[in-house]
């Protein structure tokens, strides 16, 4: 069956202009619908919040985002501003350009809308020589703008005048704006919440990305909440699944009406995450009344919110003067859902006044100390490069070079970069084959980093080395400690396998050593070596206790106890001396003469058992020896307790 959806062209058209200019009686010319839906809007005769209404021309399916002209509620303007894909700037044939005419069109340029039409209104209260006037006044705010070669049509919303031209050129205008990439995952920044009696709560917005589906658990962020879409529409008809680009009214269970603000955000389950420190290129106004400087306390707009923040500017200066570009770092008071290159607002703390704007470019900053800022500047610089290029590898490489050494998962840099799964694993894919990025198990590091982190355990097992020139090597849970100890287990191992089979080091049950490192002895430890397995083997079953055999062996040299004792160790490493308690140690051939006897008495009885007498018989030793030997040989499994006896196995 043919779906009907992809046979129309959805637009989002938002308006913009002074106050009292005619942006909600335009609208209603062209649609019929009164977007000022608030009863105080009706009575007072001005839009105070953002409206909405919708447009069928054939082909092309608009919906209009109305917004409000007045100086007090740009706040609200810019909640309806985000995700438009055609400004319409209004401009009141007998005023001229405004205040507020300057300040939301300095908003959709710094928004980076890319299309735009110009919308003279009122034309039925001038005559032809002053609306040629009101042209001029409009061409010279725009130039070497986005809207410079913008259409220019001059309508009466009383009249109709121009209406049915104006949507001709709605109609042409909207088959020049490129479509939406599919790149991104599912993303509604909510600008609306509303009950509706039966139904529950109902979030609306513009999809700006991805597409929702009727029964798909989505997440309502920062709130952090699962919630279930029961039905959806568009442009007041209920629909399977809404598309980017599209007004969109999502009825959600799960959720009370209450719960649900503007400035939320609506997304695809698990996925995207709050932050509240980002990254920034930002253009300050030239017009703007100082340069911004760091400390500065700012409101920022992005999507459908307003967050309070302090700026970082950074560069040496600490300021960007006016008219400038340049990087800051904005440490939000509270959270907010943002992805890379999402546009945003600045506007001054007080007076509230549009100042800058700008695009993320990295959504999860780190807090940037002063002697760090060349490094982040060329960071930044480089995510600008891959992003001009569309160079999503790049991208992703120096997300998790920034990361650090313990290195990000799947969804770490999902929710950094918003990408939808397939192709953020292409992305991944490709910088595996180049060797660019290291998988350890769930994580993925740069080669960089885990390049630095084999170099910094190859310097740790050779600093041990130094230090304990007679041990085995390094405990692999004290090597994990030193270097480790906040990293996953998975970089670890992996980084431990690949010293591996680069031939760099040997890992040995327990104990981690180079490659190359070899235990010699010099000559008087050799001597020493010798009288410890001379006290062993001699004792045989009736050892002196470790404390008592290391002072034994060290009489007449230079030699310490403590040199001693590692030397013993040595004994342990290889198996030739077995631990049977903390004081006693036993040579494994005499251990192993011991088995073969037991098992030999054992064929002799019918039930295989053996009393702790005839174990010292066979032994030749006293209980003090017998006892621990028993209880060792049942931790072998060679006995096993029965009552007062053992069973031989």
């Amino acid at each position: 069956m043919l779906d009907l959806e992809f046979l129309f062209m959805d637009i989002i058209v938002g308006t913009a202009g002074h106050i009292d200019h005619g942006k909600t009686s335009l609208v209603k010319a062209l649609t019929g619908i009164d977007a000022d839906r608030l009863p105080e809007e009706r009575q007072r005769g001005i839009t105070i919040d953002i409206g909405f209404a919708e447009l069928d021309l054939g082909d092309v399916r608009v919906g209009f985002v109305d917004v409000p002209g007045h100086e007090k509620f740009v706040k609200n303007m810019l909640a309806g501003a985000h995700g438009i894909d055609l400004v319409a700037l209004v401009v009141a044939a007998d005023e001229g350009v405004m205040p507020q005419t300057r300040e939301h069109f300095e908003i959709c340029r710094l928004l980076e809308i890319k299309t735009g039409i110009i919308i003279l209104t009122k034309i039925d209260l001038i005559d032809e020589e002053l609306l040629e006037l009101i042209k001029l006044d409009v061409s010279e705010l725009v130039e070497n703008s986005f809207l410079e070669n913008a259409p220019m049509i001059a309508v009466s919303a009383k009249t109709g005048e121009g209406i049915e031209q104006l949507k001709s050129v709605l109609s042409e205008t909207a088959q020049k704006i490129p479509s939406r990439k599919n790149e991104i995952v599912a993303r509604l920044p909510v600008d609306r919440s509303f009950s509706v009696k039966g139904f529950g709560a109902v979030a609306t917005g513009t999809l700006v990305a991805g597409e929702i589906n009727e029964t798909q658990e989505l997440e309502i962020l920062p709130l952090q909440k699962k919630v279930r879409v029961r039905t959806l529409q568009t442009h007041g008809k209920s629909v399977k699944t809404a598309y980017a680009g599209q007004r969109t009214a999502v009825n959600l269970g799960g959720i009370e009406h209450a719960e649900v603000e503007r400035g939320m955000v609506l997304c695809e389950a698990n996925v995207l995450r709050p932050t509240q420190i980002f990254d920034a290129e930002i253009e300050v106004l030239k017009d703007a009344k100082r340069a911004l400087k760091s400390r500065q306390r700012v409101r920022v707009h992005i999507g459908t919110i307003e967050a309070l923040a302090r700026v970082q500017v950074l560069n040496e200066k600490g300021e960007i003067a006016l008219g400038e570009k340049d990087f800051v770092q904005l440490r939000l008071e509270i959270p907010v859902v943002t992805i890379p290159n999402e546009r945003f607002i600045l506007r001054l703390y007080s007076p509230q006044i549009t100042i800058a704007g700008g695009r993320v470019l990295d959504a999860f900053a780190t807090k940037h100390r002063r002697k760090d800022i060349e490094n982040v500047r060329k960071y930044l610089k480089d995510l600008i490069g891959a992003k001009s290029t569309n160079d999503k590898a790049k991208q992703a490489k120096l997300f998790l070079e920034t990361a650090g050494e313990h290195g990000l998962t799947f969804s770490d840099l999902q929710a950094r970069t918003g990408w939808r799964n397939e192709i953020l694993r292409i992305a991944i894919t490709e910088n595996i084959e180049k060797k660019a990025v290291i998988k350890a198990e769930k994580f993925y590091i740069a080669r960089t980093l885990f390049e630095n982190l084999k170099q910094k355990t190859l310097v740790e097992i050779e600093n041990f080395h130094h230090k304990e020139p007679l041990s085995r090597g390094i405990l692999r849970e004290t090597l994990r400690e030193k270097i480790f100890s906040h990293f996953s287990s998975e970089i670890f191992k992996t980084m431990l396998s690949s010293l591996e089979k680069e031939g760099k080091i040997a890992a040995e049950k327990d104990v981690v050593r180079l490659a190359s490192h070899n235990l010699e002895l010099s000559a008087e430890e050799k001597i020493l070596r010798e009288r410890i397995e001379k006290i062993y083997k001699t004792a045989k079953l009736e050892v002196p206790t470790l404390e008592n055999a290391l002072i034994e062996a060290v009489q007449n040299t230079k030699l310490n106890k403590e040199q001693a004792r590692k030397i013993f160790q040595l004994f342990l490493n290889s198996g030739e001396i077995v631990k049977v308690t903390e004081d006693f140690y036993f040579t494994k051939e005499a251990v192993n003469n011991l088995t073969e006897s037991l098992k030999e008495f054992a064929t002799k009885t019918s039930d295989r058992l053996i009393d702790v007498a005839s174990f010292k018989e066979i032994a030749g030793i006293s209980r003090k020896y017998a006892i621990p030997l028993l209880e060792y040989f049942d931790r072998e499994r060679i006995t096993r307790r029965a009552g007062d006896k053992r069973l031989v196995l």
